[in-house]
């Protein structure tokens, strides 16, 4: 092949990133091709729409599939490169003045055909020297999209895990605020009861931030692991085929290695603390509440948004698919304007489920109010298997256990607040501040079900 016509060949099957032979070539919208782990280094972190690393075109795409055409002629070019080299004079076997086309596994040597049925080889697994490159590279970069999901994986939970830090640090302040309020205005003798359990609550949220810190350390330094590995790899990925195969040793059982015991992020949660006489207060207010303004509806955006925000929230590499459910929801026949009112409902059957209160809208208007902000709601959520429980609004996490069985709702439209209660615990799960609610509102709750 003419010289010009080679150089502008591997022009073109070379990487603008990393100038090398492509790696798990991809193509985006410009038409430009990159190394697959190159442009994925090159994007990570940088804002939506990237731009293409050689014209600068802005582009949207961030999931690409391999360019087989590109893939192929890179093959080719590093088996012509492959056998020029075992071409050399140089790298004939020199007790039998042949190529060495053999590959052994065992000490990762290459051999001629009669080295290889040799009595020092005779017992070992061989195969030809081009077909063990393939799949020696095939190997190393299947290992790498692995690596770099772990690396993925890993942002996203020391991302998630820094949110929740800041989440637990003004959690735990409107707890320990909200607790006290609660203990004062239920009666003053219980001030003794009131400081042993902010002081219980004091060392246990204490003792939570401290394993959210030491969490965030762990993940950072499996970052940095996952990261020198994928470096390793990449190293490894652009030498030539008869380097690869004699030096890539155990390098691939190190990877798989370091992408175990991937450390989780910490779902912290705080005990639940009975008050005394908190139930005998709220049942001085009881009402019986009945639903008659029923609606169903599969398209309720409330779980899915909170569902997004628990789980891997501010990712933008992956989607969630929950199972989709049919919710019904249904109003109150009455409207509070004024006084105290208590009520409990049950929501031990429930898919997902959110109960509290809602401004006094026609029930056509209901994905309207779901993101308007006029429903004050106690929230659980289901993910798999783990659940979570948010208030609204505005949309606030509660570390707490979700409550089994009935959870009471109590309406205080003097202070203008609603606060919700784990009945089995006589416990205070949250109160809305004073001053939330300036408007008559309806009972409301919202099931679903698979």
């Amino acid at each position: 092949m003419d010289l010009d016509i080679l150089q502008a060949f591997q022009r073109e099957i070379t990487c603008a990133i990393c100038l090398h032979y492509l790696i798990d070539p991809v193509t985006i919208g410009c038409g430009h091709s990159f190394c697959r782990p190159c442009l994925s280094l090159s994007w990570e972190g940088a804002p939506n729409p990237a731009h293409c690393p050689e014209c600068r075109e802005p582009s949207q795409q961030r999931k690409f599939k391999t360019n087989i055409v590109l893939k192929n002629l890179v093959s080719i070019a590093r088996k012509a490169s492959l056998w020029q080299f075992l071409s050399s004079e140089e790298q004939m076997c020199g007790t039998h003045k042949e190529k060495k086309k053999m590959f052994c596994e065992v000490d990762r040597s290459l051999l001629c055909s009669l080295c290889s049925n040799s009595q020092e080889h005779g017992a070992h697994r061989h195969c030809l020297v081009e077909g063990a490159a393939a799949d020696q590279r095939a190997k190393l970069e299947k290992q790498m999209r692995s690596l770099w999901d772990k690396i993925q994986e890993n942002q996203r939970n020391l991302r998630e895990e820094q949110i929740m830090i800041n989440h637990w640090i003004e959690y735990v302040l409107l707890v320990r605020k909200m607790t006290r309020t609660e203990y004062a205005e239920l009666h003053p003798v219980l001030y003794k009861e009131e400081e042993q359990h902010l002081e219980e609550l004091e060392r246990e949220s204490w003792n939570i931030l401290q394993q959210l810190k030491r969490s965030v350390a762990q993940i950072n330094q499996k970052r940095k692991q996952l990261k020198e590995m994928h470096e390793e790899l990449m190293g490894m990925c652009h030498k030539p085929d008869e380097e690869l195969l004699q030096d890539l040793g155990a390098l691939l059982m190190r990877s798989e290695s370091v992408q175990l015991h991937m450390p989780r992020p910490v779902r912290p949660e705080l005990s639940i603390r009975a008050i005394t006489g908190l139930m005998d207060r709220y049942s001085r207010y009881r009402v019986e509440i009945s639903f008659h303004n029923e609606v169903s509806n599969q398209h309720i955006r409330l779980f899915d948004d909170l569902r997004d925000f628990t789980f891997r929230s501010h990712s933008q590499d992956q989607s969630l698919n929950p199972e989709k459910s049919n919710y019904f929801a249904a109003w109150g026949d009455q409207v509070f304007t004024a006084g105290k009112h208590y009520w409990e409902l049950d929501v031990d059957d429930s898919w997902d489920w959110a109960l509290g209160v809602s401004r006094d809208y026609p029930i056509r208007r209901l994905g309207t109010m779901l993101v308007s902000g006029d429903m004050f709601l106690l929230a659980c959520v289901r993910q798999d298997n783990q659940y979570t429980l948010w208030t609204t609004s505005p949309a606030i996490p509660q570390f707490v256990e979700k409550p089994v069985g009935r959870v009471g709702v109590y309406l205080d439209l003097q202070s203008g607040s609603v606060s919700f209660v784990n009945v089995a615990k006589s416990s205070l799960i949250w109160k809305c501040r004073a001053g939330s609610l300036c408007f008559p509102v309806r009972p409301f709750v919202i099931t679903g079900h698979k």
